[in-house]
C-alpha cells in the first residue's frame, strides 16, 4: 500500500490526495513556523478522516515524516 511514503492505492481518491497533499507540504518546510502550519494540517487531517475510517498507518507516516523535518529544521 505505501512505498516510499506515497500513496499508491487508496479506496477513497478524496483521501489518496489530501494524503500526499499534507506530506508534500511537510517536506518542504524549511523553518519551523512552516513546521507549525504543517502540524495544524495533520491535525485537521486526522479530525476529518477519523470519522471515514482510513489506516493508521497513514497517520504514523504523516507523524513520522513532521519529527523528521522536525530534526532536519533544528540543524
Amino acid at each position: 500500500m505505501l512505498i516510499n511514503n506515497k500513496v499508491m492505492y487508496i479506496k477513497h481518491p478524496p483521501l489518496e490526495k489530501a494524503y500526499n497533499k499534507t506530506l508534500f507540504t511537510i517536506e518542504s518546510c524549511t523553518n519551523k513556523e512552516q513546521l507549525k502550519s504543517a502540524t495544524n494540517m495533520v491535525e485537521n487531517f486526522k479530525i476529518l478522516y477519523k470519522e471515514v475510517g482510513f489506516p493508521k498507518t497513514l497517520l504514523y507516516n504523516l507523524d513520522r515524516a513532521l519529527n523528521k523535518q522536525y530534526s532536519i529544521c533544528q540543524l
